[in-house]
């Protein structure tokens, strides 16, 4: 997915957008070599080195990778998109968010 990832990263820049990723692989060392070499930009959390971890815990994680889409209130409007689905639900809910006063 990072490649796609990339891309929205790049296409919603300047806009109400931010992605956020979470991490249980159990190496981080080898881990931060991953985040480097794939050039991911975003912030990514790592979750302690287990499947289980907190953040995983916390939002009731039971697959990899899981895809929540929160819109500008915090509030989750989409579970488990992917591809053209995630890329049209990002482009309504940045056009719902208010303009800056």
């Amino acid at each position: 997915m990072y490649p796609h990832e990339r891309s929205l990263v790049k296409k919603f820049e300047g806009k109400p957008f931010a992605l956020i990723g979470v991490n249980s692989d159990a190496d981080r060392e080898k881990l931060a070599d991953v985040l480097k070499k794939e050039n991911i930009t975003w912030r990514s959390f790592w979750d302690g080195g287990k499947i289980g971890g907190p953040i995983a815990s916390g939002w009731n994680v039971q697959m990899w990778p899981t895809v929540y889409v929160l819109d500008h209130r915090g509030v989750i409007r989409a579970k488990q998109l992917q591809g053209t689905s995630l890329e049209k639900k990002l482009d309504d809910l940045v056009r719902e968010v208010p303009p800056s006063k």
